[in-house]
């Protein structure tokens, strides 16, 4: 795993919080297109990150669109302005939405110790008791493939992005309707804090 200075002496940062949850997602939503088989797994390689083996994406197209949306997502973390991301799954074809994921965000407070040292938010969790979190909810999107339907089509992704009201969205980003399934069920993974940002992570998934 790429060192990244999330912690000091068993404190750790707005800024640092902030990284783990970009990873966090960078990590899943890749795990997900694998697992879920949306591209050829030609396309992955095998990466550790968290204790864990990974698949990424090594499309070009791929990566650039997730830096692009995760880079946005992690000022909005800083700025607590980011609610919740969805990635989409739908029929190529007939564009019927077939899976939703969907990663909530919850800003913790003084509850969970937080406090403010040289004008900085500072969350009091250990750096090792996190990621083994994050480690077990990553695990648990991998193993979601033995009850999940199979996805016998050719289908699309996209990312859907929910903030608060009045928020400034980049120019090239487009609105769009909430992606809604008919005859759904919905399965709830672990949940991992940093005791500065707290993630649960569903899924939605259409039901014959």
């Amino acid at each position: 795993m790429a060192s990244t200075k999330h912690q000091t002496d068993g404190t750790i940062t707005l800024k640092g919080s902030s990284d783990l949850v970009k990873e966090y997602l960078d990590y899943g939503i890749n795990s997900i297109l694998y697992q879920r088989g949306i591209y050829p797994e030609e396309t992955f390689v095998q990466a550790e990150h968290f204790g864990i083996t990974v698949f990424m994406s090594t499309d070009e197209k791929i990566k650039s669109f997730l830096k692009s949306v995760l880079d946005q997502i992690q000022g909005w973390l800083l700025q607590k302005k980011l609610q919740k991301i969805s990635l989409v799954i739908s029929n190529s074809v007939t564009k019927e939405v077939l899976e939703r994921w969907d990663f909530k965000v919850q800003y913790e407070g003084d509850a969970n110790g937080s406090a403010v040292e040289n004008g900085r938010i500072i969350g009091k969790k250990d750096l090792t008791v996190i990621q083994k979190e994050i480690r077990s909810v990553l695990r648990q999107i991998s193993g979601s493939v033995s009850f999940l339907p199979l996805l016998d089509c050719l289908c699309a992704f996209d990312v859907l992005v929910y903030t608060i009201p009045d928020c400034e969205v980049p120019q090239e980003w487009d609105e769009t309707q909430p992606a809604f399934i008919a005859n759904a069920q919905e399965l709830s993974f672990r949940t991992f804090s940093t005791s500065l940002h707290r993630m649960e992570t569903h899924v939605s998934y259409k039901v014959e």
